[in-house]
């Protein structure tokens, strides 16, 4: 009896973590534009399971700041690549080059950033321009 319960407890955890390795996909960008955006950081959160950088950039037909959000790694993969949590601070100007939404919205994939300082971080492997 007690190897039918510690059987049916392992199958459960398996079954139940699955869902917690999954990942989900990227098809929602498209890798085929890179977008560069230049404005002023909005807000940088350095969380998990990714961190978000949303930044301010003028709209061309109005002429009025929008927001962009920005989805990058998470805090660790970040680190690796030399951000830091006050990398950015709201109100500092930017440069970020991003693989766009498919669907036209204000939003894409982290490809790289040139800090204030001038300083440009990237993604290893995501280089702008290289479609």
């Amino acid at each position: 009896m007690k190897f039918k319960a510690l059987a049916f407890v392992a199958f459960a955890a398996a079954a139940l973590s699955a869902p917690a390795s999954a990942h989900h996909s990227f098809a929602m960008f498209d890798a085929e534009k890179n977008v560069t955006l230049t404005g002023t950081v909005k807000e940088f959160e350095w969380t998990n399971p990714h961190s978000w950088l949303r930044v301010m950039v003028d709209d061309q037909a109005t002429g009025k700041p929008m927001q962009w959000a920005v989805e990058m790694g998470s805090p660790a993969q970040q680190a690796q690549r030399g951000w830091k949590p006050d990398s950015v601070r709201p109100g500092d100007k930017v440069s970020v080059t991003i693989h766009p939404l498919k669907d036209g919205s204000r939003g894409g994939q982290f490809l790289s950033a040139v800090l204030p300082n001038g300083q440009t971080l990237s993604n290893p492997g995501r280089r702008p321009g290289a479609d």
